[in-house]
């Protein structure tokens, strides 16, 4: 075979629409652009979300704006003010804290935050502690476990 031989495969490459060459081509007369209006006229253009003058929903829904991270691990907080609820050298675990009314329920891993003083010392379980509530648990003489 040679190069003068080959050819292109019949169909592959297709001849372009030829609008407004006569009403018997079947796009003649407006060429597939209906009659009037500004999407009928040569170099019209609009951007994304434009609604024909109207506000848009992008104007409508601000707040709608941004990214919302769907793998975000939603934490039960709790403050270590709110532990001097427990007696000195108390276990605290989540089931407890839960008991106590620190936390409605188990589903959330619980997070220790260091808003407020401990003055106990206590061993507290917990699956997160701020860098802060972990000193100052210590500083009490406490224990930090985490789950």
């Amino acid at each position: 075979m040679m190069e003068h031989d080959l050819k292109r495969h019949p169909g592959s490459k297709r001849q372009r629409r030829r609008v407004g060459r006569g009403v018997g081509s079947g796009r003649g007369n407006f060429s597939g652009h209906g009659i009037k209006g500004a999407k009928s006229r040569t170099g019209w253009k609009t951007r994304p979300g434009y609604e024909g003058g109207q506000l848009p929903l992008i104007k409508k829904l601000p707040m709608m704006r941004g990214f919302t991270n769907i793998f975000r691990t939603e934490f039960a907080i709790v403050n270590l003010k709110a532990l001097d609820v427990f007696p000195e050298g108390a276990d605290v675990t989540p089931q407890k804290m839960q008991e106590a009314g620190l936390i409605k329920n188990l589903k959330k891993p619980v997070k220790v935050l260091a808003e407020g003083d401990v003055s106990k010392a206590l061993t507290i379980h917990a699956h997160r502690f701020s860098s802060e509530a972990r000193k100052k648990i210590e500083a009490a003489r406490g224990k930090v476990q985490e789950l």
